[in-house]
């Protein structure tokens, strides 16, 4: 499953609801981009980070 390397991030699940209430199962999916990053080691991983932790600065990438 898809998840964010830094947040955690994930698929969220709920119901889009009409005019008149009716429910249908649907699903938010985290935006999240393919980069390479160091780790602790030094080492260049691929890794998938969402873009809000991209844009925050929260990871450098390699």
């Amino acid at each position: 499953m898809a998840k964010c390397y830094v947040t955690g991030k994930t698929t969220t699940f709920g119901n889009s609801r009409s005019h008149a209430l009716n429910a249908n199962r649907r699903t938010w999916k985290a935006n999240l981009q393919t980069v390479r990053i160091k780790d602790e080691n030094g080492k260049i991983i691929k890794v998938k980070v969402s873009a809000r932790a991209l844009k925050s600065g929260k990871i450098e990438r390699a």
